[in-house]
C-alpha cells in the first residue's frame, strides 16, 4: 500500500484548498477510503469517508457542510475539497484504508491570518 497525499498549504480563514491521495498497491475501486487529519498536539482523527463506489460518504460533524470527499477511481485518487477554512482545521492531513496500517506522509494545512 502506497499512499500520497499533496495539495495542502498555508490559507487564510475561509480560504480553500483541495487535497489529493494518490493510491497504490491494492484494489482501488473496490476499496473504500477514509480522510484523516492530526491536529497539534492531538490524536489522528476521522475526517470524512467515502465507498468504492463513491455512492456514499461520511463527514465528522466539524466539517459537515464546508468539506467534500470525493474519487475518482480511474486515476487511483480521492480527494478533498476544503471550503470555509477555519483555524481549527489547522492539522497534518492523511488518507487511509479502513484497517489501514501504513500510513503516507500526510499534507499540511495551515488556517491563519
Amino acid at each position: 500500500v502506497q499512499l500520497v497525499e499533496s495539495g495542502g498549504g498555508l490559507v487564510q480563514p475561509g480560504g480553500s484548498l483541495r487535497l489529493s491521495c494518490a493510491a497504490s498497491g491494492f484494489a482501488f475501486s473496490t476499496t473504500d477510503m477514509i480522510w484523516y487529519r492530526r491536529a497539534p498536539g492531538k490524536e489522528r482523527d476521522l475526517v470524512a469517508t467515502i465507498t468504492f463506489t463513491g455512492s456514499r460518504t461520511g463527514y465528522v460533524d466539524s466539517v459537515k457542510g464546508r468539506f467534500t470527499i470525493s474519487r475518482d477511481n480511474a486515476k487511483n485518487t480521492v480527494y478533498l475539497q476544503m471550503n470555509s477554512l477555519k483555524p481549527e482545521d489547522t492539522a497534518v492531513y492523511y488518507c487511509n484504508i479502513p484497517g489501514g496500517i501504513y500510513w503516507g506522509q500526510g499534507t499540511q494545512v495551515t488556517v491563519s491570518s
